[in-house]
């Protein structure tokens, strides 16, 4: 049986070995963290523990750690948590930031997805009251790499705050909320190595979002309900590996540019979409020009290899990518069906050369047999 390669690191990483054992020494504790006896010190202990792992991953406190079920519900509690500020979102931003202001200004991106920071400071001056700017750090389908030290000092020069979705940077970027300048910080343990239902918000000393869960004292009451103590767990320990992994980003740039390098070679109509522009490593969006993305995912998958087409996060569903639209503005010399013909490669801490070379074999051989086809 032939071995099957995964390369959608940034839909889900596999879990990592040392944080499995982590989370199944956390299934023997005991009690509710809220508890004052014994055992319910013991649980606290784990989750302060898990705490300051990630905060140590994000440049912060402890204290400014606040844990929730995922990244969704981390950006659902920024953008939220203010009710008083207008939202102000890129265009690419994901779609549980996109979802929560739907008819919002949007920041536009340039033709290599980043985004343009005069129409940020325009859209500011041109509203009224205090804002809410939200801009990712690494965007989840290209990896190109986002300007927000820049926006941060933007938004706050017009008296904004600014939340920044570091889902797909963390582990791959170094983190540090002040360095950044942003006001609010969404992490997910699944995206490092960790486990699924488990994120947090981190926020700027001073500030109060309201809560959307109610009824409890837990997270200082920003988020109530009994902690997943062994999801939380499992946190910390991916937040930790992942702060140790921080070199190895260099050798996941490696294989990726190798991909790319090689993708070119075998189907030189393959575009790499955002390769001017700053990256994260581990990401590559290629674009196939007349061969839907969700053909191709189902393509690769029936050779053995994982990848996905735009953002997972859709219950299954492949529409025509958001993120590629909006580069696409104004950009006449583009396929008019690019949107929908892209594929995503995101490798991680498993990854190899070996997974490479399936996937480029995988992907010139589908080429291959496109152009082989009878035209409709």
């Amino acid at each position: 049986m032939v071995t099957r390669v995964y390369l959608d690191h940034n839909a889900s990483a596999p879990l990592k070995p040392a944080v499995k054992a982590a989370m199944v020494q956390a299934l023997d504790l005991v009690g509710n963290p809220s508890s004052v006896h014994g055992f319910g010190r013991a649980v606290r202990r784990a989750v302060e523990d898990a705490r300051a792992l990630v905060a140590a991953l994000a440049g912060v406190r402890p204290a400014q750690v606040f844990f929730t079920g995922s990244g969704t519900e981390a950006n659902n509690l920024a953008l939220r948590g203010f009710p008083g500020r207008r939202v102000v979102v890129s265009a690419i931003e994901h779609e549980s930031v996109l979802a929560i202001a739907p008819d919002t200004p949007r920041i536009p991106v340039d033709r290599d997805g980043v985004a343009d920071l005069d129409a940020l400071e325009r859209l500011l001056a041109a509203g009224e009251g205090p804002a809410l700017v939200s801009l990712m750090l690494a965007n989840n389908e290209t990896g190109v790499i986002q300007p927000v030290a820049q926006a941060a000092a933007i938004a706050h020069a017009h008296g904004a705050l600014l939340h920044c979705d570091a889902v797909q940077a963390a582990g791959r970027l170094p983190l540090d909320l002040s360095a950044l300048g942003a006001d609010l910080l969404t992490i997910s343990a699944h995206k490092i190595g960790g486990p699924a239902g488990a994120g947090a918000l981190v926020i700027a000393e001073g500030l109060e979002p309201e809560a959307l869960i109610r009824g409890g004292g837990q997270e200082k009451r920003r988020r109530a309900g009994t902690e997943n103590v062994v999801g939380l767990v499992g946190f910390g320990a991916a937040a930790r590996l992942a702060l140790e992994e921080l070199p190895d980003a260099d050798r996941l740039t490696g294989l990726r540019d190798a991909l790319e390098v090689q993708v070119r070679d075998a189907v030189p109509e393959a575009l790499v979409m955002g390769a001017a522009a700053p990256r994260v490593g581990n990401t590559s969006c290629l674009l196939l020009p007349g061969v839907p993305g969700e053909t191709q995912v189902m393509a690769l998958d029936l050779a053995g290899v994982a990848v996905s087409a735009g953002s997972a996060c859709s219950s299954g569903k492949v529409k025509p990518s958001h993120v590629l639209a909006a580069m696409g503005q104004g950009a006449e010399d583009l396929p008019v069906d690019w949107a929908a013909s892209a594929i995503r490669v995101s490798l991680g801490w498993d990854s190899d050369a070996a997974a490479v070379d399936r996937f480029v074999a995988a992907y010139a051989a589908m080429a291959q047999r496109r152009r082989r086809a009878p035209a409709a």
